[in-house]
């Protein structure tokens, strides 16, 4: 058992690897995987109070840290681009089979089980979890004057779609959002709706 969890973590380290469209908040670089897991495990700490029901913090942390562990396999598909995102469930099952297998059997299905669940976002643990993991490069766009957001250029309608498991997940954090939301329009980083 020693020797495939200390192989899964020779191997999970590549997400170090793995570059985002967003950008660190001084511009100066995009940031990785494994900086933003980190990221999101320091806002659930500080962001708990928040949490739309009560959750279970040890779980909520692990989900945070393995979500984009598949991404070593499946890379990055960017939030808006809307060709890669077609094809983003079956490359990252797939990528999952493949990673999740290097475990032991129980701690190999346990770990699974909760990349599955934050995806589905159906428990009080995993919609904040899965909200933490949108509001964090929201509050990185807004930062960088929209970076990624000027670079898929996106509508309001889409950031808002985006940025729903917020308003569930965190519903006293939604005031915030929307208003930086009405920002980034007012700022020319997100495009208005074009209704015909």
């Amino acid at each position: 058992m020693l020797m495939r969890q200390l192989v899964f973590i020779a191997e999970v380290d590549k997400i170090k690897l793995v570059l985002r469209r967003t950008l660190l908040t001084d511009g100066s670089r995009p940031e990785n995987d494994a900086e933003h897991s980190w990221h999101l495990a320091l806002m659930a700490v500080l962001l708990e109070s928040y949490a739309s029901g009560p959750v279970d913090m040890t779980r909520v942390l692990t989900m945070v840290i393995i979500h984009d562990l598949i991404e070593i396999y499946a890379g990055d598909t960017f939030a808006f681009d809307v060709e890669g995102n077609k094809d983003k469930v079956i490359r990252e099952k797939n990528a999952a089979d493949r990673l999740f297998r290097l475990l032991d059997g129980e701690q190999g299905i346990e770990l699974r089980s909760l990349w599955e669940e934050f995806d589905r976002m159906d428990t009080d643990d995993s919609r904040f979890a899965a909200s933490l993991d949108r509001l964090q490069p929201f509050i990185h766009n807004v930062l960088t004057d929209g970076h990624t957001w000027k670079l898929g250029v996106v509508t309001k309608s889409q950031v808002c779609a985006r940025m729903e498991p917020v308003r569930t997940g965190m519903p006293a954090v939604w005031p915030w959002v929307e208003a930086h939301i009405e920002r980034g329009v007012k700022n020319g980083w997100i495009k208005e709706d074009v209704y015909h």
